[in-house]
């Protein structure tokens, strides 16, 4: 980083100081706080995001093992989940949404389960796993880092890694859910989820009919306030999404399942005895991809 850019970062921490008096030593230690969460290591990642979904877990009522919830989601995901990583469980909570983390941790909301069939939550999994493929959301993790240490900072002047505390872990975890992905990295987890839902031998329109319904969840915005209102904040132009995947599904010869229609593609379904990485598609290359559903 050069020093003009260093030199931006001790500006912004001593503007966002307020109105008493800083000097300029301390707007040096949160310039040099704020260059260490850009040069984070993998390794700082991967451990900054354990701690973080271990406290989100804590903080959220997770669905019991013997939850029909926790049922249900284990039925959807018993090809791949636990393996190669991941690990998804469910959140019994009203709001209609879904996130990943940089580890592979991926938490679904009872309330977007209520409103999907299986193959629709199966392309919503599969829509988050392609940010974690992609790196949208180890970017995502870094910029949150980026925000706490202007706040007064969460890395160690010596290079030390230390467990945060309850309220760092709350500075970063909100720094993070105010995140918003690209249209570019959306469209790209899109389509992960997509072939994704091939993948498991399911008909890729699911993908579709899962964000058109978030897209009338939009239009009802007004009459349902908050349970909606988070989610697209960080959801850019799910209209154009919604459209895209339906086009997408119907240039590749599939036809769009009725009301109630299984969705399954009964000819090219993988056998039960297939390993995960089977159904778990590659991520395509792409050097410039970069970051909840």
């Amino acid at each position: 980083m050069n020093k003009y850019f260093l030199s931006l970062f001790i500006s912004t921490a001593f503007f966002m100081s307020g109105c008493t008096a800083v000097n300029m030593s301390q707007a040096s230690v949160a310039g040099l706080k704020a260059l260490q969460a850009m040069t984070v290591s993998d390794e700082q990642i991967q451990q900054y995001t354990r701690e973080f979904i271990e406290q989100s877990d804590k903080e959220n009522q997770l669905a019991a093992a013997d939850d029909p919830y926790t049922v249900r989601i284990e039925n959807i995901t018993k090809a791949f989940n636990n393996r190669d990583g991941l690990n998804i469980k469910v959140y019994k909570k009203d709001e209609v949404n879904a996130f990943a983390t940089a580890d592979g941790s991926i938490r679904v909301y009872s309330g977007l389960m209520d409103i999907m069939s299986d193959e629709e939550i199966l392309g919503v999994i599969g829509h988050e796993i392609g940010h974690v493929k992609n790196r949208d959301t180890r970017d995502a993790f870094q910029k949150a880092l980026l925000v706490s240490a202007l706040r007064d900072g969460i890395s160690s002047t010596t290079g030390k890694l230390g467990r945060l505390s309850a309220s760092q872990l709350g500075d970063l975890g909100e720094a993070f859910f105010q995140s918003q992905y690209s249209q570019k990295q959306e469209y790209a987890a899109d389509d992960y989820g997509f072939e994704f839902l091939k993948g498991c031998g399911l008909n890729p329109w699911a993908m579709s009919m899962a964000l058109d319904k978030l897209k009338q969840l939009e239009q009802q915005a007004g009459e349902q306030g908050s349970v909606v209102n988070q989610l697209f904040s960080t959801h850019p132009d799910i209209v154009s999404r919604t459209g895209r995947m339906a086009e997408r599904a119907e240039k590749e010869g599939f036809e769009k399942p009725g009301q109630g229609e299984d969705a399954n593609i009964v000819e090219s379904a993988p056998s039960s005895a297939a390993p995960a990485q089977s159904i778990v598609p590659a991520a395509q290359s792409d050097s410039s991809k970069t970051w909840v559903f």
